[in-house]
């Protein structure tokens, strides 16, 4: 009868994780997926403003510079996810060293973010021309690039808190963060753009001041009772920034993608459509910007939850989340596909404004196609950030670089010759099945590796 009694206890105990883990999965995801979407929400808003002030050249102008968007935010999220990381896993295992790394991820973005002020002040028009930019192009994106790159080392800031207070146990804050900073770019870009009559450079500075915002949502939690970081006043550490970077290149390289992709499609449409294509691209880029988001979310929510488990030596708890993030990306990548399929007209009516007909016939087939991607992009978005949330560093390189620059670029380049603009649209697709097959396998070795 106390074996019995024993194993029901047992028994019971499993069934209450079980159900504490899902629960803490759906709060995670869900507030992560709301806040990744309300990143994405400003960006549409961006490129819809700007459509409507400066037609297709304003669009070219700003495509042709999401490349350096996608370098700030891909650094910013290295050093603040792998810095974050580092700090949930240590603190799991009660190691005092957890306390360095907050201090350390700020003064470096100071650091780093010095550089691209400075790029701002003296080279914002041979950075569009260097792109690709024509004079004309380069003279509408020169004052929004010079304003957004000054901004820098708070844009990285903002990652670097939100991460933090993500893994301090406080999901719904950095969410409010995220949300509310969008939500002033977006009033702010129809503010300084029409009411204002400031143009490309009143949609940098509301771009601009958001991530300003986010901090200072975010300084709620570092100033509350229930926040564990502390801020260490020690001399910037090379050594714990690589410690922090190995565990956050996934998502480095998770946010430089889209920059390499725009750069190389930039360059191979230009030849093959012009600005017509390039402006089309602009559409389907920054629309594939809220579905990476979605994924995003479920990447970032679980990596909390992955780092604590990890740390504290709960396979199967590892392995259980794992399952929950990977049917969820599954689940959302299906709602994705159909949602594009059955309202690709109205995605691109929406940054048409001119009623360019070129530029909406490559677009649309351009949506058709080129979303189909994320019947794979989510397996390969959620499994990197799961192997660099428990320290397989090596795996998540190789999976990231081969996913967001090489089989990128060398599917658009054989694809962009067999079929013109409809294998630019196929390389994304290409790249991600080609990807996700190498993903299930670093996992399985991964998983066996550890016997969870």
């Amino acid at each position: 009868m106390t074996g019995k009694n024993s194993w029901g206890i047992m028994n019971s105990e499993r069934l209450t994780k079980k159900s504490m883990i899902e629960k803490k999965f759906a709060r995670y995801v869900s507030q992560n997926i709301l806040g990744m979407i309300g990143i994405s929400a400003y960006v549409l808003a961006d490129t819809f403003f700007i459509s409507m002030a400066e037609g297709a050249d304003g669009i070219t102008a700003l495509n042709l510079v999401l490349p350096i968007y996608s370098l700030i935010f891909g650094i910013g999220a290295m050093i603040g996810v792998g810095s974050a990381t580092r700090f949930n896993i240590l603190r799991a295992r009660k190691d005092e060293r957890a306390d360095d790394y907050f201090s350390n991820a700020i003064l470096f973005a100071a650091i780093f973010g010095s550089i691209f002020i400075v790029a701002g002040i003296f080279a914002p028009r041979q950075i569009i021309e260097f792109l690709g930019g024509d004079a004309k192009i380069a003279a509408i994106g020169t004052p929004y690039t010079r304003i957004f790159l000054m901004f820098t080392p708070f844009f990285m800031g903002n990652h670097i808190c939100n991460a933090f207070v993500r893994n301090d146990g406080n999901p719904s804050l950095a969410m409010q963060a995220t949300l509310f900073s969008s939500l002033f770019n977006i009033v702010m870009d129809y503010v300084l753009m029409f009411p204002l009559g400031m143009g490309m450079a009143g949609a940098a500075l509301a771009t601009a001041f958001s991530p300003v915002v986010g901090i200072l949502i975010c300084c709620r939690h570092f100033f509350s009772k229930k926040s564990t970081i502390r801020w260490i006043w020690k001399m910037p550490s090379i050594r714990r920034l690589i410690e922090a970077s190995q565990l956050g290149v996934a998502a480095f390289i998770g946010e430089i993608a889209s920059g390499v992709t725009t750069v190389v499609f930039n360059f191979l449409i230009l030849s093959l459509a012009g600005n017509n294509g390039v402006a089309a691209y602009g559409i389907v880029a920054n629309t594939a910007i809220v579905a990476t988001s979605i994924f995003n979310g479920v990447s970032q929510g679980s990596q909390p939850l992955f780092s604590e488990c990890y740390g504290k030596g709960e396979g199967k708890s590892v392995r259980k989340i794992l399952k929950l993030a990977l049917g969820t990306a599954m689940i959302l990548a299906v709602i994705v596909v159909l949602v594009t399929n059955v309202f690709t007209e109205p995605i691109v009516n929406v940054f048409n404004s001119e009623k360019n007909q070129q530029m909406a016939v490559y677009a649309l087939k351009g949506v058709r196609l080129y979303f189909i991607g994320y019947l794979f992009a989510g397996v390969n978005i959620v499994g990197t950030g799961y192997l660099g949330a428990v320290e397989e560093a090596g795996w998540a390189f190789l999976t990231s670089i081969i996913r967001g620059v090489l089989a990128i670029s060398i599917f658009a380049f054989i694809l962009s010759r067999l079929f013109g603009m409809t294998g630019i649209w196929l390389a994304f697709p290409a790249a991600e099945c080609f990807t996700a097959l190498l993903m299930i396998v670093a996992i399985r070795k991964t998983d066996h590796r550890r016997d969870l």
